[in-house]
């Protein structure tokens, strides 16, 4: 396993710690089995972020919908981990900054 698909399978790893009810299902999607399933998935995701403004669709498809397309296209695991590992640093500036910004009131 390269250096590439270890960062990427870690990324997966930290988003079943953050959020555990997601375990169940990305275990089951990361499945071979799972293709026929997975890429279609990862394909309305996609599309489906790209719409976020829309009433019913939102911006956590895209991410979603890439990290489960990256899955079946090797060359995306690199640039879809870094932009997970990004997103996630940014969330916890914000929530650091979120409860700093709680106790000062």
């Amino acid at each position: 396993m390269t250096r590439r698909e270890r960062r990427f399978h870690r990324q997966f790893h930290a988003l079943e710690r953050i959020v555990p009810l997601l375990r169940a299902p990305l275990l089951r999607l990361r499945r071979d089995s799972w293709f026929p399933v997975r890429f279609p998935l990862a394909i309305l995701l996609t599309i489906g972020g790209l719409f976020w403004f829309l009433p019913i669709l939102g911006l956590w498809m895209l991410p979603a919908g890439l990290l489960l397309l990256a899955i079946d296209m090797p060359r995306l695991r690199g640039p879809i981990s870094a932009f997970i590992i990004r997103g996630r640093r940014l969330t916890q500036r914000w929530a650091r900054r979120w409860r700093d910004w709680r106790r000062r009131r």
